[in-house]
């Protein structure tokens, strides 16, 4: 069952069949986090770096410094262990680079760096760029694809031992 993710928001799942998806990530940037050990698999929909002033409790979600440590939070709470989680990171285009406005650039900057600060590994990303892109995230498998505007969807990543359809 697909569930999606909007902007500032964000799930988390033990469930098999479970797909975690955000559609239409241009500057946002699309955040899994996945323990496979656990069999649990989270998704934020990150818009903004940081969050300024006292947004409302229902936006946090929306800027990463909230965002990151309520999916890590969420995460052990469905019984993932840091030392098991890897990280994927989809989006931060440069959708407004006109406008001189890097915001893709610092949204990714902010995640990675919130990531590591967790002593968790990126190990796969498809960031950058000037398209949109839809991120998968299968909870069973642990499996990424990732469907930039106008393409089809691409395995991004999969977890050792995964078998992956031919």
């Amino acid at each position: 069952m697909e569930r999606m993710i909007r902007m500032g928001e964000l799930a988390i799942s033990s469930t098999p069949g479970d797909v975690l998806v955000s559609l239409g990530l241009g500057s946002c940037i699309g955040l899994a986090l996945i323990d496979r050990r656990a069999g649990a698999a989270g998704l934020a929909h990150i818009v903004l770096p940081e969050a300024t002033g006292s947004p409302a409790p229902a936006s946090l979600h929306k800027f990463a410094d909230h965002a990151v440590p309520a999916l890590f939070d969420g995460m052990r709470e469905r019984g993932a262990s840091r030392v098991f989680m890897e990280a994927v990171l989809v989006g931060g285009a440069s959708m407004f680079a006109s406008a001189g406005m890097e915001v893709g650039l610092r949204n990714a900057e902010a995640v990675r760096s919130l990531v590591a600060a967790r002593r968790v590994p990126v190990v796969a990303e498809a960031v950058g760029g000037s398209r949109g892109r839809t991120i998968r995230v299968d909870v069973a498998g642990g499996g990424v694809t990732v469907r930039e505007a106008g393409g089809s969807d691409e395995l991004l990543y999969a977890p050792a031992g995964t078998a992956v359809a031919a």
